[in-house]
C-alpha cells in the first residue's frame, strides 16, 4: 500500500490492536430500570490486517457499520439502563447472526458439520462473516482459512453475547423482567413496499412479528416516537435478527425489540460523518429513552 493510502486508512477508519476489547458496557451508577439496550453494528475498531488487506478503501468498508448508533443511546444509563455496544464492525464479524452462519464459498477447505452452510443470509453475502458491503462490494480478495475465522468468533463473538446474556440475566434477577432494544440503522430509502420509493420510514421496529416483544410494549414505543415526530412502521423489511430471535422470549419474561433508525436523519451516508441533525435525534431519543424506563413490565 502507497504511503498515501495508508494515511486514507488512518484518517477513515480506527484501527484496532490486537487484544483490542470485544465489547464495551456503559453502566449507570445504578440500574433503576428493566431495559437494556444492545448495538452490536456500530463498532469502528478495525484490525490493521484487514484493512490492508481489504480491496475497499477505508470508506467503503465502513458502509456496513450502523455507524454512530451507540451515542444516539447513550442517554440511557442517566435513566438507569446499560448499553453494551460492540468495538469490531459488522464487516469484520456480525455479532447479529448465528456463532457459525457462514457462506461455504468464502473458504478455501470444507467447513465443520456444525456450520450452516445453508443460511439465506450468509448464501447472500450477509452472514456472521460478510462476504460484501452492504453496497455489494466484496470485502475479501481471496479464500479464507476456517482457523483464523474460528478464532474471530471466540475472540469477539462469543464474549459479546455472553456479556449480553449477562446483562439480560442480571435485570431479570433484579426486575423479575426485561425489555431489550436492539439498536440498529438502515439506510435511506429504504421502504415498507420495495415497489413504491415514497414509502420508506424515519424508524422499522422488528418485533418478529409480534413473537419477540409484547404487543403493549410495540404498540406503546411506536406511539413514543411518533409524538418525537418520526414517522414509523413495523417489522418490513425488518422484522429482526438473531438477536430478537434468540434472546426474545416474552413468555419468560425478556421482551426483545429491533429499532432501524433511518441513516439520512444522522448522519452523511457517503461519507459516514455525523450531521449536525444528530443532535437533535440524540434529544428526541433521549425524550423516548426516559419514557421507555418507566414502563412497568411486570403488568404485561
Amino acid at each position: 500500500m502507497s504511503a498515501s493510502g495508508t494515511e486514507a486508512h488512518s484518517q477513515a477508519i480506527e484501527t484496532a490492536s490486537k487484544d483490542e476489547a470485544a465489547y464495551t458496557i456503559l453502566r449507570p451508577e445504578e440500574q433503576t430500570a428493566a431495559v437494556v439496550y444492545a448495538s452490536p453494528h456500530s463498532g469502528h475498531h478495525y484490525p490493521k490486517k484487514f484493512v490492508d488487506n481489504s480491496p475497499l478503501d477505508p470508506v467503503a468498508l465502513r458502509r456496513s457499520e450502523d455507524a454512530f448508533v451507540h451515542e444516539i443511546y447513550e442517554s440511557c444509563t442517566g435513566f438507569g439502563s446499560p448499553l453494551i455496544k460492540a468495538n469490531y464492525p459488522r464487516a469484520y464479524l456480525d455479532l447479529n447472526r448465528e456463532p457459525y452462519e457462514l457462506d461455504p464459498s468464502m473458504f478455501d477447505a470444507p467447513l465443520p458439520s456444525y456450520v450452516n452452510s445453508d443460511s439465506p443470509r450468509a448464501l447472500a453475502g450477509l452472514g456472521t462473516v460478510a462476504r460484501m458491503v452492504t453496497t455489494g462490494s466484496p470485502i475479501y480478495p481471496g479464500k479464507l482459512n476456517f482457523e483464523e475465522i474460528d478464532q474471530r468468533i471466540k475472540d469477539i463473538y462469543h464474549p459479546y453475547h455472553i456479556a449480553l446474556r449477562q446483562l439480560i440475566e442480571n435485570t431479570l434477577h433484579k426486575f423479575g423482567n426485561c425489555l431489550l432494544i436492539d439498536c440498529h440503522s438502515m439506510p435511506s430509502g429504504v421502504t415498507h413496499n420495495h415497489n413504491d420509493a415514497n414509502a420508506s420510514s424515519d424508524i422499522v421496529l422488528g418485533d418478529r412479528f409480534g413473537a419477540s416483544c409484547h404487543h403493549w410494549i410495540t404498540d406503546h414505543i411506536h406511539s413514543l416516537l411518533e409524538r418525537e415526530g418520526f414517522s414509523v412502521k413495523r417489522n418490513r423489511p425488518y422484522a429482526g435478527g438473531f438477536t430478537t430471535q434468540h434472546y426474545g422470549r416474552p413468555d419468560q419474561g425478556v421482551h426483545t425489540l429491533q429499532i432501524e433508525l433511518n441513516r439520512a436523519l444522522y448522519m452523511d451516508e457517503h461519507n459516514i460523518t455525523r450531521l449536525q441533525a444528530m443532535n437533535s435525534v440524540q434529544r428526541h431519543f433521549k425524550t423516548v429513552i426516559h419514557q421507555i424506563s418507566q414502563i412497568d413490565l411486570s403488568t404485561l
